[in-house]
């Protein structure tokens, strides 16, 4: 099994500065391509407390694409609505360029209606407009000439420039659980991108099977809080709910949102991020002992996961995240 480092976005936690972060990002991006993880995500971020400092995940990863040597550079996830297709291919290729061929891309509807400030028309139809844009980014990821309509109002055919080092784009398609996103992929034929929260086990287990009918050979990752630590549910307990909290007020900004998550009491809110806290440390973190976080992998395995993206920035400071991935690489070598 790959495991990989995902960055996901935490409060601005202890005040410290955004410029602080990137370089706690960075040298976590290091140590993670030192001791041999597989890829680094990053995800979209917009206008929101948390993941202040993810607006835009392909000029992140041009700092780490110079950064690291041999780690894979990857988005996790780009809102493919709210960018020209012809842009994002553009920008990936200079990233990809720059890492010598490391990059993959995640693509995401996208959720909150915040987010779609920067492209207002398209959030009726923001699956559409992901789901159509995953072949036409292949199509001018190949070099192909594509017909577009420029300044004048006239059509033009044009080919994204620089040329890909890479000849084809890796592609996920990100899934918040919904099974008929896992078919889509299948269909698709992209990797998928998804996450523990939100599904049991055994609908874990459903929706792999139905990916796998459509895309035998096609990759699952699946994103996990993680902290390898013997005193880890002591340690994350306060950081991880309290992001859980901020992660709620987020949902209740969203125009499309019931208004359940807005009518909940501080009270209310402290019982689910507990409820959450205590669901990830029974099934679905990687968070714990060593012997615990093998015998999850092992798990995860066992259901059809082939890539965990360990979530590592919840809240926890640098240099705790540091000693928590140094003894998740000695699980590397012993991973199904």
């Amino acid at each position: 099994m790959d495991i990989s480092v995902m960055f996901f976005g935490a409060d601005n936690v202890g005040g410290v500065g955004h410029a602080t972060k990137y370089t706690e990002i960075l040298d976590i991006a290091r140590a993670a391509d030192r001791l041999g993880f597989t890829a680094v995500w990053t995800p979209e971020r917009h206008f929101q407390q948390v993941g202040q400092v993810f607006p835009n995940p392909s000029v992140l990863s041009a700092a780490l694409a110079v950064a690291t040597e041999r780690i894979a550079i990857r988005a996790g996830s780009l809102v493919l609505p709210l960018h020209h297709p012809l842009r994002v291919v553009e920008d990936w290729a200079v990233v990809d360029n720059l890492s010598r061929g490391r990059i993959g891309l995640s693509v995401a509807t996208g959720w909150h209606s915040k987010d779609f400030v920067l492209a207002p028309e398209r959030f009726a139809g923001r699956r559409e407009h992901a789901l159509d844009g995953i072949e036409l980014l292949r199509r001018l990821w190949s070099g192909e000439e594509v017909e577009f309509t420029d300044g004048s109002g006239r059509p033009v055919a044009v080919r994204p420039q620089p040329t890909p080092y890479s000849p084809e784009l890796p592609l996920w398609l990100t899934t918040s659980g919904n099974p008929q996103t896992w078919r889509t992929a299948g269909r698709l034929r992209t990797n998928v991108l998804a996450a523990t929260i939100g599904q049991t086990r055994e609908e874990l287990a459903g929706r792999i099977a139905l990916y796998r009918e459509l895309h035998p050979k096609g990759t699952v990752t699946l994103m996990a809080h993680t902290h390898v630590a013997d005193d880890a549910a002591r340690t994350v307990g306060e950081p991880l709910k309290a992001y859980l909290k901020s992660y709620v007020a987020q949902t209740a900004t969203n125009r499309l949102d019931d208004g359940r998550a807005a009518r909940l009491t501080e009270r209310e809110s402290d019982a689910l991020a507990e409820f959450a806290l205590r669901r990830y440390l029974n099934w679905g973190g990687l968070l714990g002992p060593a012997e615990r976080c093998r015998e999850f992998l092992t798990d995860l395995s066992d259901l059809g996961v082939d890539e965990v993206a360990c979530f590592v920035d919840f809240g926890l400071p640098a240099e705790q995240v540091l000693a928590g991935l140094e003894r998740l690489s000695t699980l590397m070598t012993e991973a199904p």
